[in-house]
């Protein structure tokens, strides 16, 4: 009875191990594998749409290239983020970007998009500046991402808006929390501290980045609870 128990209890720490293996591999090449199908799929179905009888087979289905969809919209995004780095082109991209944020109904979506995208990459990117922030209690401390330095705007003096990701989620929580209970980060990179708050702090950080010193925004923490707004984004 004890030896079919005990062999049991391997075979799922066997099974348990397999999965730990296997699954971030499995949805890692799902994931792709999905993202790369949905590109390659964009140049088909647009030249079914303005052009039915130009790249269509008998039945009327697009016809596809395997991988061709793909090269082509990934040259095209090349090609549209290199013309406009030059004076002309970035003055007109400009132009539209003012228009689109201006129309009404479209306002809301185009800039949410935007400043979604840009947050993450380009000149204007917000997740740059990695923090350790004290929200609850003055003895525990998260990882956020200072994304605006002044909210004034809010009627808020001295205090900063810090971006706390959750773990294991594409959700956060937005704070504003004042100055002196804010550490900037130094030592360790921005995309290092957000995998590891995503993480839930399972990751390594690298020998580098293993000891971070911290750099107070502020005089520290203070012993009073912060006077934190929070929204849900």
């Amino acid at each position: 009875m004890k030896s079919s128990s005990h062999i049991f209890k391997k075979v799922i720490q066997y099974f348990l191990q397999g999965l730990i293996i296997l699954a971030p591999i499995a949805i890692t090449i799902y994931a792709v594998t999905a993202l790369f199908n949905f590109i390659d799929n964009i140049l088909p179905s647009l030249i079914g749409y303005f052009s039915p009888s130009l790249f269509t087979d008998s039945a009327g289905n697009p016809k596809k290239i395997p991988g061709l969809g793909f090269i082509v919209v990934t040259l095209i995004v090349i090609l549209v983020g290199y013309v406009s780095s030059s004076y002309v082109i970035s003055k007109l991209v400009d132009l539209l970007d003012s228009v689109l944020e201006r129309t009404p109904g479209i306002k809301l979506l185009y800039s949410t998009i935007k400043d979604f995208f840009e947050a993450f990459a380009g000149n204007k990117r917000k997740f740059d500046k990695a923090v350790l922030v004290s929200v609850e209690t003055t003895d525990v401390w998260q990882i956020g991402f200072i994304t605006q330095e002044e909210v004034h705007g809010f009627g808020l003096q001295e205090f900063v808006a810090v971006y706390i990701p959750q773990s294991y989620a594409l959700t956060g929580r937005l704070y504003f929390v004042k100055t002196d209970r804010v550490k900037l980060l130094t030592d360790i990179s921005s995309a290092e501290a957000m995998k590891f708050a995503i993480s839930g702090g399972v990751t390594t950080i690298e020998e580098e980045s293993a000891a971070p010193k911290t750099q107070a925004d502020g005089k520290g923490p203070a012993s009073t609870k912060a006077s934190a707004g929070k929204a849900e984004s």
